[in-house]
Order: C-alpha cells, then sequence, then structure tokens
C-alpha cells in the first residue's frame, strides 16, 4: 500500500525526524489557511499523488507552458493561484503514464533555503534477506539519469535485520555523502531513525529523495515516498487508515475487496490462476505463444464459488480483453467449485469472448463435467501449454 508525501512525513516526524513545517489541504480555501499559518515568505505548494516526478509534470488541462506539480510561492496570492490550477486537473507524470492522475490533495509547506541535495531510500533486498540503504550525493529529480550514467555515484550499505541498525552503518552512509563535521554526526542519527522507522511500521520502501542540508546545516526530509507491506498492514491500523483508494485501480480495490490478489496490465489476455507462481507462468506461457497478458489475478488456495465468480466479473470489466484464460490446480480448492464458479459469472456477465480453462487436481473431472453441460462455448485444455496456444489462437479467431 502507498500514501501521500505528508502523510509519510507525519509519520517520519512522529520518529522524531526533521521534516519541514506543513499543512495538507483539500481545498482552496484549505490550502489559503495553510499558508497563513506557516512563517512563509517563501511556501510550496505540492499535488499530492501516488506518482514520483510530479515537479516535471504537466496537467492536461492547462497550457504546456504551464508549471508543474511541485511549485514555489512567494506570497499568499500565489498559493491560491496555484491550488487553483491544480485541485480537480490531471497531473501527467512519467509515473503515472499518459492518463495521468486527477490531483484531490494538496500539501503546502514552509520554504526551505536548500545548500545541497542528497538521495537516500530503504527497501528489502530480497536477494540477501537484508535491509538495503542506498545513497547518493546527487539528489533530486534527475535521480534516474545519475542510475544510469554514473551508477558509480550510487552506493549501498546492507543491514542485517538479525544484527539490527550498528555505528557502523551510520558512518558508512554519512561518509557515502561526503559529510563532515556536525552535518556529519545529524546523518548518523537519521539514518539510525530512519532504520528504526522502516522496522516498526513494516515499510517495504522509504524514499527521501531529496534529503537536504539547509544553508544553516541542517538535514531535512524535504520529499518523501512510503509503500508498505500489505499482508503487515493488520499491524498498524493508523497506517491502513491512510489508504486512498481514489488513487487506485477501481479493479484492484474491488479485487482486495474479495480477497483476490489482482494487477491490471497492458495485454488482452484476461487470466485467472490460484498461486502466485502458477499465475506467473500462466503470463510467461502466453507471452511465448504471441500475445500478452491483461492481468495477475490470484484466487487463493482456498477460493469459494463466490469468490472466483467475482475474480471472473473483475477480468472482464476490462475492456482490453479479448479472451480469458483460466489455469487451476485444484488441491485445497476444488475443480467442480471452480467450474460452478466460472459457469455461474460467464452466465452472469453474457460471456462474448472466447474462454478457455484449464483444470487439474482434485475433483477434476466432475469439473470438467460441469463446463462440458454447462451449454457455454468453453474450450478445455489438456495442459498449460495446450491452454496458452488455445486461447490465443481463439481470440485471433474471434477478431
Amino acid at each position: 500500500m502507498n500514501i501521500h508525501e505528508y502523510q509519510a512525513k507525519e509519520l517520519l516526524a512522529e520518529h522524531g525526524i526533521a521534516v519541514p513545517k506543513g499543512i495538507a489541504a483539500m481545498t482552496v480555501e484549505e490550502a489559503v489557511a495553510a499558508a497563513k499559518q506557516l512563517p512563509g515568505p517563501l511556501y510550496v505548494v505540492k499535488a499530492q499523488i501516488h506518482a514520483g516526478g510530479r515537479g516535471k509534470g504537466k496537467f492536461k488541462e492547462l497550457d504546456a507552458n504551464a508549471k508543474g506539480g511541485v511549485r514555489l510561492a512567494q506570497s499568499i496570492d500565489e498559493v491560491e493561484h496555484a491550488a487553483k490550477e491544480m485541485l480537480g486537473n490531471t497531473l501527467v507524470t512519467a509515473q503515472t503514464g499518459d492518463e495521468g492522475k486527477q490531483v484531490n490533495r494538496l500539501y503546502v509547506t514552509d520554504g526551505v533555503d536548500i545548500a545541497h541535495e542528497y538521495y537516500l531510500s530503504l527497501l528489502v533486498d530480497r536477494a540477501s534477506g537484508q535491509v538495503a540503504m542506498v545513497v547518493s550525493t546527487e539528489g533530486g529529480m534527475d535521480i534516474e539519469a545519475v542510475a544510469h550514467d554514473t551508477p558509480e555515484k550510487i552506493h549501498t550499505i546492507t543491514i542485517d535485520p538479525a544484527q539490527g541498525f550498528m555505528p557502523h552503518h551510520g558512518r558508512a552512509v554519512a561518509f557515502a555523502l561526503e559529510l563532515s563535521g556536525d552535518t556529519n554526526k545529524q546523518c548518523q542519527k537519521l539514518a539510525g531513525q530512519l532504520y528504526e522507522a522502516f522496522m516498526a511500521l513494516d515499510v517495504e520502501m522509504l524514499e527521501i529523495n531529496p534529503l537536504v542540508e539547509t544553508k544553516d546545516g541542517d538535514l531535512l526530509v524535504l520529499d518523501t515516498k512510503m509503500s508498505f507491506d500489505g499482508n503487515a498492514l493488520y499491524r498498524h491500523k493508523n497506517v491502513e487508515a491512510m489508504r486512498d483508494e481514489t488513487e487506485e485501480d477501481p479493479a484492484e480495490v474491488e479485487a482486495s475487496e474479495y480477497d483476490l490478489a489482482y494487477i491490471k496490465l497492458d495485454g488482452n489476455i484476461g487470466c485467472m490462476v490460484n498461486g502466485a507462481g502458477l499465475a506467473m507462468a500462466t503470463m510467461d506461457i502466453i507471452k511465448l505463444n504471441g500475445a500478452f497478458p491483461a492481468n495477475f489475478l490470484d484466487v487463493g488456495g482456498g477460493a469459494t464459488k463466490e469468490k472466483v465468480t467475482a475474480a471472473f466479473k473483475i477480468i472482464l470489466k476490462d475492456d482490453a480483453v479479448e479472451g480469458i484464460l483460466v489455469n487451476i490446480f485444484g488441491g485445497i480448492m476444488k475443480c467442480d467449485i471452480i467450474a460452478d464458479g466460472i459457469v455461474s459469472a460467464a452466465k452472469d456477465v453474457n460471456l462474448s469472448v472466447p474462454l478457455v480453462v484449464r483444470l487439474e487436481g482434485t475433483n477434476v473431472e466432475k469439473g470438467k463435467e460441469i463446463l462440458e453441460n454447462s451449454g457455454l462455448p468453453i474450450v478445455s485444455a489438456d495442459d498449460l501449454g495446450d491452454a496458452a496456444r488455445k486461447i490465443v489462437a481463439e481470440v485471433k479467431k474471434a477478431a
């Protein structure tokens, strides 16, 4: 789960981490009121969407020369003008795609006198099972170019969770950022605070870009992104309450209500599979046969008929879907339950695209019998390779 910048800063502040003073706003009036509560005279108005590159982004509804989603304002009037241009309009960045995201929230912060910008992030290194702290002296909007053109300026410090954060980790971070004196000591302390917050909140990724050194020599978190392990949210009700469903794909939101793992993709073959590994293999073999998966959808090992029906309907709500491949290995989940769900959903939505089903496992013969007697044009497959070839051929034939 992702949260907005202002929410992430609230969480960091609770762990003693220094952030500029700022106030969230949902309306132009709230943005003006927020600015009046800040010291000024320089303010920053930030669009709050779950995507990076806001500063370089463009609004669909505004002139091409209009400023992006992060703006400096030198007066209350300029804050008001920026809020009017941003709220309700669609911001397109490198991470949103051409469709962009509508701005429904703003974050008005105090201006900062910046001497230098750095990059710092924490994430789980799945290869080693450790936490990786990635830092660079070249923070700011062009960090992707830094990673591509000058990777030697990116440094990684790994931390074993069994050992925890140690003083030498803090020193390694500070020296990698080429800091000295009091700023070096601040950085060592900050690195420890960030690790503590990362672990305590079950964070998957914490990115600070930029971490800034002010002209007074203070380190501040100027911008940050956080994403969380959804499986651990039950331990953090305060974080779970920060979820903004307007930033998520409606189909993914609906899927979560049925405890389905669903991610929309750009292809034309809808997939319904049980088990993440089998789902990945199914998507791979679809591509191997010349088509592209429209989604990742794992119905889990113990799905009910109602859950399967819901999954089927969610897939069919995607207008890009031209065919569906159901690939189920029945262990805990029985094949006849899956077949009942498929038939029920297909009848409910008046199925109009080709459907290929591969069933194997517990009660497979009962499942196949249900499909054959359904009266629906369902194509059965013997194995995964056969299923992929058949769905690609059926989609081509239908076209």
